[in-house]
């Protein structure tokens, strides 16, 4: 090979395509050797120079020789750097504020050392207290300072809900998801809440909220919302003082006469309102938590309970206190275990069965298609028995680590309510039809059975009424 060959290929390999070729084949540089480099690698969001800059920036906002006011200025500015990024610039600066802001790992190792070698000794309780010095961050001392501002505690919500579906393809990100929850955790204690009720005669602003984020029964119109929040029905909401206008979680009550048995009526505009003061029963129909930022952030059994002690207060004759729920993971659950309900009926009902569906014996796949024909069966179909019979197993029995799978199910049970009674084409919508065959709960808060329904539930026992017992395949 003469020289001028030997140039041509060599210089061929530093062009950009080959260099994103070798850089792709090695994988992403670690965040440490980005800081130390020179040129951006394909795929790098922040060129090195840039984020050395963003480093030393939030490292100015946590110096320890400013004062807090200075650091929640500095952090101000970041902020406003921050808003203009597109998304995976701010993915930099996460791995920034999770891998740059750890605790100083020689320091913790020594204070964990320290604190096992006091244990039963005098010193034991200083070791402790220099144990939990070494275990804060600068990452939280960091958000601490985010957190100054008036608008930084919307901003460090909002940074967790961008982050939280990276998580999964990216576990450097973890501890600064940790942090956060662990911060929040604090904040958001139900201590420092405000309950409040809104009504329609609340600012337009906040009943706007209510249609943004009610995530179980969608508000279609203004009309819709003023009949959620008429004389007969209360919403109350969690309210944080440094997010005063945006209700953290809300729930709608409808007051009634009786345990609801279906949504539709509820939300009929046109119906007859009921006399507050003549009810007797109040029905939670809807709770929709409204910032994924708090996901891991519990105020929701708080919430109801509040809820209850203001409305007995209010209104003195209400003494059933039930929700109207929806069973989301239903259908997705007897998908994968229609067979197994199958192979618990008895040798006449499958018989019944599969003369209906036309397979003797019933399959699984010809069961869950006449399902799809729930609007047709009536009382006696063999088909609605056995959704039914499935229903009553995956609530009452269908449980994972002791808990139940059915997330709002776990919600309920873990609050002290049982399961009362499964309701029929409760909910006919399209979405309803397509969680739970249309099928919707109510879950019972006897006030005087609370601790003892969860006390069964630490057990993996599930609290559920007589009705729903009877709906139990035998043991």
């Amino acid at each position: 090979m003469n020289a001028s060959d030997w140039i041509t290929r060599n210089v061929s390999r530093l062009k950009p395509g080959n260099i994103t070729e070798a850089a792709s084949a090695v994988g992403p540089r670690p965040l440490s050797e980005r800081l130390e480099a020179t040129l951006r690698r394909s795929g790098e969001a922040l060129a090195p120079r840039a984020l050395r800059r963003a480093l030393v920036e939030l490292q100015a906002v946590v110096d320890p020789s400013v004062s807090e006011v200075e650091g929640g200025r500095r952090a101000h500015d970041f902020v406003n750097w921050y808003a203009g990024r597109e998304l995976d610039e701010r993915r930099d600066i996460w791995l920034l504020m999770s891998e740059r802001f750890a605790p100083d790992a020689q320091k913790l190792s020594s204070a964990r050392d320290r604190h096992e070698a006091a244990v039963g000794t005098p010193d034991e309780g200083q070791a402790e207290v220099h144990l939990r010095r070494a275990l804060v961050s600068p990452r939280a001392r960091l958000l601490q300072r985010f957190a100054i501002e008036p608008d930084g505690m919307r901003f460090l919500v909002e940074l967790r809900a961008q982050l939280l579906p990276h998580l999964k393809g990216d576990r450097r990100l973890l501890p600064l998801d940790a942090e956060l929850e662990h911060l929040f955790s604090t904040w958001f204690d139900v201590a420092f809440l405000d309950l409040r009720r809104i009504s329609w005669d609340s600012p337009a602003s906040l009943i706007e909220k209510l249609i943004q984020y009610e995530a179980v029964h969608d508000i279609k119109s203004w009309a819709d919302v003023k009949n959620r929040l008429d004389s007969d029905r209360r919403c109350y909401g969690f309210f944080h003082p440094r997010l005063p206008n945006t209700p953290l979680i809300f729930v709608e009550v409808a007051l009634v006469d009786r345990i609801s048995e279906g949504i539709s009526p509820l939300l009929d505009e046109a119906a007859a309102l009921t006399k507050p003061e003549k009810a007797t029963t109040a029905i939670f129909y809807s709770i929709s938590n409204t910032q994924t930022g708090l996901r891991g952030v519990s105020f929701g059994d708080s919430l109801i309970k509040r809820v209850v002690e203001t409305l007995q207060e209010e209104l003195p004759r209400l003494k059933t206190f039930a929700t109207l729920s929806p069973i989301p993971g239903f259908r997705a659950w007897l998908g994968k275990h229609a067979g197994d309900m199958l192979a618990r009926l008895d040798e006449k009902r499958s018989t019944e069965l599969g003369r209906v569906v036309g397979s003797l014996p019933p399959t699984a796949e010809r069961f869950l298609a006449a399902a799809e024909e729930v609007g047709g069966l009536d009382a006696k179909s063999p088909v609605r028995q056995l959704l039914l019979n499935a229903a009553a197993e995956y609530l009452g029995r269908a449980t994972a680590d002791g808990k139940p799978v059915d997330p709002v199910a776990r919600f309920h049970l873990g609050n002290g309510a049982r399961v009362e009674r499964l309701n029929w084409a409760g909910d006919p919508s399209p979405k309803g039809l397509k969680q739970s065959y249309g099928l919707m709960v109510n879950y019972l808060y006897d006030l005087k059975r609370l601790d003892k329904h969860r006390a069964l539930l630490a057990q993996g026992k599930v609290a559920v009424s007589g009705a729903i017992d009877d709906l139990f395949f035998p043991d």
